[in-house]
């Protein structure tokens, strides 16, 4: 996290909650989660396979991956569960006038 640009994401009210949301921007695909009223965001590709996180399934603070079921923390991005062993980037998030913004 750091300096960077907000890039928009959706509206808050598209995003589920516990289902991840998927978005590309600028080539980057960002999976966005929802956590009752905390947002949180990652790299949105498993870092143990090529798959789209936003195609997993949440399992409390927990994203599995599609593919090998992996899991990861989606808080801090930590590889949590095999066969994933390499942490996701993370990203600061926040909303404004009801849009979800990721800063990348």
């Amino acid at each position: 996290m750091g300096e960077g640009r907000w890039e928009r994401v959706a509206p808050f009210d598209r995003l589920e909650a516990d289902a991840p949301f998927g978005v590309y921007i600028d080539g980057a695909d960002i999976a966005v989660y929802r956590l009752g009223e905390e947002l949180f965001a990652t790299a949105g590709i498993c870092t143990h396979a090529f798959a789209r996180l936003a195609d997993g399934d949440i399992e409390g603070a927990l994203v599995r991956c599609p593919l090998h079921q992996g899991t990861f923390d989606i808080r801090t991005g930590a590889a949590t569960g095999p066969p994933c062993a390499e942490a996701l980037a993370t990203y600061e998030v926040k909303v404004e006038d009801g849009i979800v913004y990721v800063l990348l």
